[in-house]
């Protein structure tokens, strides 16, 4: 039976934002900023297409959650296997690519009545596919365990295969104790990923598996987790640091100079960030708290700076 959550949010503030697209910037302002969460789900990815809706994984069973950002109302609307649902993306066609964590596997969902489209078992044992990227030819997703991206190659009109294609990370990235590749994102151009390494606090380049680390002014992202790309601008979140860092990038993604950090007095160990309108959606994991069946967990909104 799916969970409802029919709590609205709690907070709503005038913002002065700048316009970047009218329709949805407006609409915007008008929109909460604080969302609850069912208690106990334990959010960590969080995906927002074209429309006020976000969907969000749950680190507790994989359930998938999808919320509505006009009203802050909710529901559990596929159901998880029993083991994590992390980092998700969705894609123009209304499906969810689902990173499955310490599963070893993803699964793409029909975001309309939760049914499971496909899956994929990537590795028995070893792994923890954390996130995904979705390009106009493939879905591409992280291992913080290992040295490897994980391709799923569309089809004609999009349509999913049966397998996958492991692509090794080579060139500048080197497997360290710890987590390893996280979040992922296209370059501005689109023609190479973006792929932060949390345990070393390095952004790569990559192509065809070739990894070479993006020139950041010196700036080192510690704790750096989900990532998100818009224009020449990339958000990275630094989970630990309830931060999430800014910079521009050029076209190419080579290199890249800090704009801002983003703080919030709300943020409890956020994890990944998605944008609508002028605002940016980051759930709180809230790490640092031991998670039980009766623990509250949210998502922040707040201006996309």
């Amino acid at each position: 039976m799916a969970r409802m959550s029919g709590v609205l949010a709690v907070v709503v503030v005038g913002l002065s934002l700048v316009v970047a697209a009218p329709a949805a910037a407006e609409g915007s302002r008008s929109l909460p900023t604080e969302y609850r969460l069912p208690d106990g789900f334990r959010p960590e990815g969080i995906a927002i297409g074209g429309s006020p809706t976000a969907y969000l994984g749950s680190l507790a069973d994989g359930d998938l959650y999808r919320l509505d950002l006009r009203t802050g109302r909710g529901e559990v609307f596929s159901q998880g296997p029993g083991t994590p649902s992390v980092g998700l993306k969705v894609d123009r066609r209304g499906r969810l690519f689902v990173a499955g964590g310490a599963g070893g596997d993803a699964r793409v969902v029909d975001a309309g009545n939760g049914a499971i489209l496909k899956s994929y078992e990537f590795a028995e044992s070893g792994a923890f596919v954390n996130d995904v990227v979705i390009t106009d030819d493939a879905a591409y997703f992280t291992d913080s365990s290992r040295a490897l991206l994980y391709k799923i190659a569309f089809g004609r009109h999009g349509a999913l295969p049966d397998t996958f294609t492991p692509v090794p990370l080579t060139g500048d990235f080197v497997l360290t104790p710890g987590f390893n590749a996280n979040g992922i994102a296209e370059t501005p151009d689109r023609k190479a990923l973006l792929v932060v390494q949390s345990s070393t606090g390095q952004l790569h380049r990559v192509v065809d598996g070739v990894s070479k680390i993006v020139d950041l002014g010196g700036e080192v992202l510690t704790a750096g987790d989900g990532l998100l790309v818009r224009g020449r601008t990339l958000h990275v979140v630094q989970n630990q640091l309830n931060t999430v860092a800014v910079f521009t990038l050029d076209r190419a993604g080579t290199s890249g100079k800090l704009v801002t950090k983003i703080t919030d007095p709300r943020f409890d160990v956020p994890t990944t960030v998605a944008a609508f309108g002028n605002r940016l959606y980051l759930p709180n994991a809230r790490f640092g708290t031991p998670p039980t069946p009766t623990t509250a967990y949210n998502v922040i909104a707040t201006p996309n700076r």
